[in-house]
């Protein structure tokens, strides 16, 4: 599972130190932090990314949709600049805590013998196995989740709270005693994470009839009550924490080779040049015997199974 010769890891960075969460094990790899990038010099925060990639080789930035506007065009700028396909930005459409929750699993997984076009195709296959979301003390200004008019009318009565699924499928109910949330099919832990909300309906409703592992709580991210639309809720997200179990779903996808870069990759686009396989034509197409089914859709349909049931 992991090489014995001496490799510096791929550095994985986030934007802000409260999207550096705490290490899951021992071998957890530490977050590079990118502090106000949108504030500082651009020679500063240049050489910053500079001095990573001397260290590392290849730097992996995991960033928050919700972030002032600035900081992306900031990370867009340093690249150009530095003329560089050894930096891949991975700005998945997650809630704040869940990519936290993503950009350590990236850290745990770093320590392993994973190549860096590897390592970074992996946050993508990952997204796949959290669940996001939160409970909303409004959703007057939710654009996330389709919120009916309804749910808009009840948001402006007094001690109304809601739950909120972003990730992977959106639902939203309104907190009561019959309220339920379809949740993860696997064994996995929660993180929640408290902002200006008194409920404890995650911790103790929620998490029982999801059968959580675990729970542990965080600081709230700066980005969630942007991301959210409003400073009353309770973030949550559940996880696979094992890293052992994180290394058998990424080693289990094939990998193939970038044609532009040259690099590592699973999936259908390398993150580091964003370059995707070339077309090519179709073959002309053959009668398939009605009692067989396509070779492909077979190997996509086992692929799909075993990817579903990562604990086993």
């Amino acid at each position: 599972m992991w090489s014995g010769e001496l490799r510096v890891p791929t550095a994985i960075a986030v934007t802000s130190a409260d999207m550096a969460l705490p290490p899951q094990d021992e071998r957890t790899m530490p977050a590079a932090v990118l502090h106000e990038l949108d504030r500082r010099p651009l020679d500063q925060t240049v050489a910053d990314v500079q001095t990573l990639l001397d260290l590392h080789g290849h730097l992996i930035v995991v960033c928050s949709q919700a972030v002032p506007e600035g900081v992306a065009s900031r990370l867009h700028t340093i690249r150009s600049l530095l003329e560089s396909d050894r930096i891949a930005l991975f700005q998945p459409d997650l809630p704040p805590l869940g990519l936290a929750v993503l950009a350590r699993q990236l850290r745990q997984l770093a320590s392993c013998d994973l190549s860096p076009g590897v390592l970074a195709s992996a946050g993508r296959l990952l997204t796949h196995y959290v669940h996001c979301g939160a409970v909303l003390g409004s959703v007057t200004r939710l654009d996330r989740v389709p919120v009916g008019l309804r749910q808009h009318a009840k948001s402006w009565v007094p001690g109304t709270q809601f739950g909120v699924i972003a990730h992977p499928q959106p639902q939203l109910v309104r907190i009561g005693p019959e309220a339920t949330l379809a949740g993860p099919e696997f064994g996995t832990w929660m993180l929640v994470a408290k902002g200006q909300s008194p409920s404890d309906w995650v911790g103790g409703t929620l998490a029982q009839a999801w059968n959580v592992l675990g729970l542990r709580e965080c600081p709230l991210p700066a980005e969630s009550a942007q991301w959210w639309g409003t400073s009353r809720l309770v973030e949550f997200c559940t996880y696979l924490p094992d890293l052992s179990v994180l290394y058998q779903l990424v080693t289990s996808v094939r990998q193939s080779v970038c044609h532009w870069c040259g690099i590592d990759v699973i999936g259908d686009r390398c993150v580091f040049c964003s370059a995707t396989p070339p077309a090519h034509d179709d073959p002309a197409p053959r009668a398939v015997p009605p009692a067989r089914r396509p070779r492909a859709l077979e190997s996509r349909s086992s692929r799909r199974y075993e990817n579903r049931s990562p604990a086993g």
